[in-house]
């Protein structure tokens, strides 16, 4: 059985968990109705394994790898070993049992274990109070600094959706121009509150939906178009299925929405959108990618504090208030996500996304840029498999 085959019947086992699943009762529920795979393009032509216990899936899961083994050494084979690993945790979870957050972190979502490295945390910390001083932010604290330039660059909540408007269609422009074209695909702003995330890319429905329980500077909202929309989430999400429906990619191409270690790339190139169509345009963007760099590891340590090493839950929230500069809304919604007994070790995948990603996206030449957009937008990838470009998951 050649790769693509394997791929094929891991779509299908995939698909048959989210199936058993989005099933279950309200109260069993371990993604709250959203199933494993949140957002799939698969059509009927693609086989669905139907599950009526996790045994069976185990069991599948088993029978699969014993496929995966047999293949060549390469990356295609070490993101289906990885995708493997995330698979049998979820089936684990299905099942009832309760895997340690480590395991979680490690072998669902394939991100390191850990805190992040303080040094890393200080390093951007630094550079964000230069960038602050440099535009004029000189008086106070660090964090009583970023909370100045956000309340002074804030943009008025009734011009939210026109400037959302102008970033969207700017953004859109340099992906059709850099990345893939995009059609006449859109989305529309959906102010939501009381959610735990800043913003969600509800492909389906054709909505960013943004928590409006936060302020938002400019350059926040240019990062979140870019991050849920163009060249982020939905962009890649067209492009595999494009590159699927073509014979391209392999159906797992289609999985990369799935809650395991596919998310780790998603969402690190969401945080890496406006560098790979090179907008960063002005001093306030640039103040804004050093200040999500800190909150990005500081939720990551954050939220192993909290789970492994036992913080109390308002010391852990003092720690994203002190060392992450967040707003309010934004900390206790860190704090929800981290303890979510399905996605909580997710938190981790947007640092260790944004990070395989970034340095990867650093030592690509001019040359090699075709290949790597490729790489990134046709292919499902790991963290682990995409660190091998030029090598490719295909």
């Amino acid at each position: 059985m050649n790769s693509h085959e394997i791929g094929r019947e891991l779509t299908a086992i995939t698909m048959g968990m989210d199936a058993f699943e989005r099933r279950q009762p309200a109260d069993r529920s371990l993604m709250g109705g959203e199933g494993l795979v949140p957002i799939y393009l698969g059509d009927s032509s693609l086989e669905q394994r139907h599950y009526d216990d996790i045994e069976t899936v185990k069991a599948d899961l088993a029978a699969l790898g014993g496929k995966i083994d047999a293949l060549p050494e390469g990356p295609r084979k070490v993101f289906l070993s990885g995708m493997l690993r995330s698979l049998r945790v979820a089936a684990k979870m299905l099942a009832g049992a309760s895997p340690s957050f480590e395991e979680k972190v490690i072998d669902l979502v394939g991100a390191p274990a850990g805190r992040e490295d303080p040094a890393v945390i200080e390093d951007a910390r630094s550079k964000l109070d230069v960038l602050l001083r440099q535009s004029g932010f000189v008086t106070g604290t660090l964090g009583e600094r970023v909370a100045a330039w956000e309340e002074a660059r804030a943009v008025p909540t009734e011009k939210v959706e026109t400037v959302f408007r102008e970033l969207m269609s700017a953004a859109k422009a340099r992906t059709d121009a850099m990345i893939f074209p995009t059609g006449d695909y859109d989305m529309v702003l959906n102010p939501v509150r009381g959610m735990f995330y800043t913003a969600r890319c509800s492909f389906n429905d054709g909505k960013m939906d943004l928590n409006f329980d936060l302020s938002f500077t400019r350059a926040a909202l240019k990062h979140l178009v870019c991050h849920e929309v163009f060249p982020g989430h939905s962009t890649q999400l067209l492009s595999t299925k494009a590159a699927f429906e073509s014979g391209e990619a392999p159906a797992d191409a289609l999985l990369i929405t799935t809650d395991a270690i596919t998310g780790c790339v998603q969402e690190g190139i969401g945080d890496q959108g406006v560098h790979l169509i090179d907008f960063v345009e002005d001093a306030d963007d640039e103040i804004h990618i050093e200040l999500r760099r800190v909150r990005s590891a500081a939720q990551t340590s954050a939220a192993w504090m909290l789970m492994v090493e036992g913080v109390g839950r308002e010391d852990v929230a003092n720690y994203l208030r002190n060392t992450a500069m967040g707003q309010e809304a934004w900390v206790q919604g860190r704090l929800r996500m981290a303890a979510h007994p399905f996605r909580g070790a997710f938190i981790s995948s947007y640092w260790a996304g944004n990070e395989v990603v970034r340095k990867v996206r650093e030592r690509v030449t001019e040359a090699e840029r075709p290949a790597f957009i490729k790489a990134l937008y046709s292919y499902a990838n790991s963290p682990e498999s995409l660190s091998m470009f030029p090598q490719v998951a295909n």
